[in-house]
């Protein structure tokens, strides 16, 4: 019998590169995501490498969203085995530039969503006396960064929601909740982010491959682990922001200013935020380990 896995933000990035490597083992998986086109694209992919695939353009911002994401998913295959909670947006402002459209799309579909989802998901669990949920975090969900306060507010409320229900869990064996804190991974999603800085936005180095995270991903639902860091070179930084918090405010800044965000003008953009970007997708944003200045 296949098992069944929904991939939430499977288009791109982590969410598609995790999406091949659950394929490779010929799973039947659930693609979501707002973005047909590149649904469409993810799930060829995906079949060429074994799985079977459904594919629901859903956007998990909405209300109602992720409730229809699973409820279609149980009447198509009549169960969920694996949850992986991996859609995402990013937005780059100052706390008064950012818009409030912009600051609460980030939060509805990076926290509130998976929050939702899990509502959705574990009623169904709780029936089959099984199930696993990955939430996707970040390294920001343990340390911050400025210019980036509304990804940081919704991945730490994530980590923190991912322990809480964890806990709530532990009455029931057979559900497990875990989640992956990735750092710079080469994702398409710093080119779609929104953008209200004035400079052009690059991930802080190193950057290390979205494939590495999905071997966590699938790693870390069938293993006993609860939560796994992917990225070690910059995980540095949580026991720096921890022991000299003065310094590690200083040098998070600096570092901001001279790697992440460099001084090529860049037009205010919504990027992908407020709405989907349609075309055919990519695990990768072509980002080398080091981003260069002429780098794009």
């Amino acid at each position: 019998m296949r098992e069944v896995v929904v991939v939430t933000g499977g288009s791109r990035g982590i969410g598609r590169a995790a999406a091949l490597r659950f394929a490779r083992a010929g799973t039947s998986l659930v693609l979501v995501g707002r973005d047909a086109v590149a649904l469409g694209s993810a799930a060829e992919e995906c079949r060429r490498r074994g799985a079977e695939v459904l594919t629901l353009p859903i956007d998990l911002s909405s209300p109602d969203g992720p409730r229809v994401a699973a409820e279609a998913t149980i009447a198509e295959y009549g169960r969920i085995d694996v949850w992986i909670a991996s859609a995402s947006v990013f937005s780059y402002g100052s706390v008064e530039d950012t818009p409030d459209e912009v600051r609460d799309r980030v939060i509805e579909t990076n926290l509130t969503g998976h929050m939702r989802a899990a509502r959705a998901v574990v009623p169904h669990f709780r029936a089959a006396g099984r199930g696993t949920i990955v939430f996707v975090g970040s390294l920001y969900s343990q340390v911050a960064g400025p210019y980036v306060s509304s990804y940081v507010a919704a991945k730490h409320g994530l980590l923190g929601f991912t322990r809480s229900l964890r806990q709530e869990m532990l009455a029931h064996r057979g559900i497990r909740v875990k989640i992956v804190l990735p750092a710079s991974i080469d994702t398409p999603i710093y080119q779609r982010a929104a953008n209200y800085t004035g400079r052009t936005a690059f991930p802080l180095p190193p950057v290390v491959s979205a494939d590495r995270v999905a071997r966590a991903i699938v790693r870390v639902a069938r293993g006993p682990r609860h939560e796994v860091g992917v990225g070690a070179a910059q995980f540095v930084t949580r026991p720096l922001q921890f022991l000299a918090p003065r310094v590690y405010d200083r040098f998070i800044r600096f570092l901001q200013h001279a790697l992440g965000l460099r001084r090529r003008p860049a037009a205010p953009t919504a990027g992908a935020v407020l709405a989907a970007q349609h075309d055919a997708g990519a695990v990768s944003g072509g980002w080398p380990r080091f981003p260069l200045r002429g780098h794009r």
